[in-house]
């Protein structure tokens, strides 16, 4: 009729619970997990044990999900690593940062990263491994903490105040004894990393490991993630780190931002 006006309606009166029950199943498969059971999924989303076998049925059926016939358990199927891969390839970032993500890896020697954060955490995207026999070994997908990272520390430097509040956790859990778990102190720690332009793990996330990190930006000056090196503290002093890592990776970090678009006017 005319003169009548459209009501328009939250998406939320059209999530189907079906669905959100099966999205739910399949994360429950993240981190460290590698199966699970009917009755584990059923305790862990308080959902009938039936319901949950139809879902995995459903999964399964489409590739999703996998049942090891050993011990009758479930786990991720290759559609689902089919589907991370193709959201990874998509992202202009990681197209662009290849490249000099391996080169980065030569001239170091050690193993680099690019990073962004997602949900408050410092997440993995690509990985490029070292090729010396002891080395930091890259796992991509993996969540870390901002504020003991490399990464996480130039991921959020340049966030608005509010920004940043919303990224840090509200206490600063220690990690190892260089932790900074002040929030004053970590909060003026970030000033140096925004004048800087990077920043650096010091064994603050593990004992043993040393990281440098720099921001990657795009056209709109917008910080989308970050490159990064770690490797062995043994084999990465102080002077070492700033004199010849830090260098490379801050270069490295402005040769993706502008692939990006970063510098051009717009």
């Amino acid at each position: 009729m005319k003169g009548r006006k459209k009501v328009k309606r939250d998406k939320a009166n059209y999530v189907i619970q079906s669905v959100t029950h099966a999205f739910d199943v399949l994360e429950e498969f993240r981190g460290d997990i590698d199966e699970l059971g009917v009755t584990d999924l059923s305790k862990k989303l308080k959902l009938h044990k039936n319901n949950v076998f139809r879902i995995l049925a459903t999964l399964e059926s489409r590739g999703y999900i996998e049942q090891n016939k050993a011990t009758e358990n479930y786990r991720l199927g290759l559609k689902a690593l089919e589907l991370g891969q193709n959201f990874i390839y998509q992202m202009g970032l990681l197209k662009q940062a290849r490249a000099i993500l391996e080169q980065l890896v030569l001239d170091t020697g050690e193993t680099g990263y690019i990073s962004i954060l997602r949900d408050k955490e410092v997440v993995y995207l690509d990985a490029c491994e070292a090729k010396k026999t002891v080395r930091i070994v890259p796992r991509v997908g993996y969540r870390l903490p901002p504020y003991c990272t490399a990464s996480g520390k130039c991921l959020i430097a340049f966030e608005s105040i509010d920004e940043l509040e919303k990224s840090l956790p509200k206490e600063l859990k220690k990690y190892t004894k260089n932790t900074i778990t002040d929030r004053k102190k970590f909060l003026e720690h970030l000033k140096q990393v925004q004048s800087e332009g990077f920043a650096l793990d010091n064994e603050e996330f593990e004992n043993e490991v040393k990281c440098a990190a720099a921001p990657i930006r795009d056209y709109t000056r917008r910080v989308v993630g970050t490159i990064s090196i770690s490797g062995p503290a043994s084999r990465l002093s102080d002077k070492y780190v700033k004199e010849e890592i830090v260098p490379k990776v801050v270069k490295a970090a402005n040769g993706i931002s502008k692939r990006l678009g970063f510098g051009t006017a717009i």
